[in-house]
């Protein structure tokens, strides 16, 4: 639909979650992007005034209406999510434009990056490897990644 909402996700748009924790305590992260991306990434593509996010509640969750005015006609796409654990309507609100923003095409290419390990100690991702995510995004999207799998080390 537009190329700015497909172009690659730079690595300041890019959040990183600790998804699980290997028997090993190596930590296994995955990228996300947040609702600021959404909101700069549309701005960029339709113009502020040309796109609108309707929410309504389901049971345990949130449906999220995404609308784009193109050529004088509109078009929507929805999704859902539950609510989360922490700030449950919060969370599940900006999970649910999250992915009506994935049903245009912005961040689908998170679906394809490797898996990523980190080798630390504890639970939380270290502040040393965020510069290395950080160039691991880069890497990907300059087209010099084609491994399945990432390990990080200090």
């Amino acid at each position: 639909m537009n190329n700015t909402l497909t172009a690659p996700i730079l690595p300041n748009e890019i959040e990183w979650r600790v998804q699980s924790q290997t028997s090993t305590g190596k930590l296994i992260v995955v990228p996300y992007i947040n609702n600021r991306c959404v909101m700069h990434r549309f701005d960029a593509a339709f113009g502020p005034e040309n796109w609108t996010s309707e929410f309504r509640e389901i049971s345990n969750g949130f449906l999220c209406r995404l609308t784009v005015t193109v050529n004088k006609r509109e078009v929507y796409r929805e999704d859902g999510a539950s609510k989360t654990n922490i700030e449950p309507e919060k969370g599940g609100i900006s999970d649910a434009m999250k992915r009506a923003a994935v049903q245009f095409g912005l961040g689908r290419c998170l679906y394809d990056y490797p898996r990523v390990f980190i080798e630390c100690e504890g639970k939380f991702i270290p502040d040393w490897a965020y510069e290395k995510l950080d160039k691991l995004v880069e890497w990907i999207n300059d087209g010099k990644c084609n491994r399945d799998t990432i390990i990080l080390k200090p």
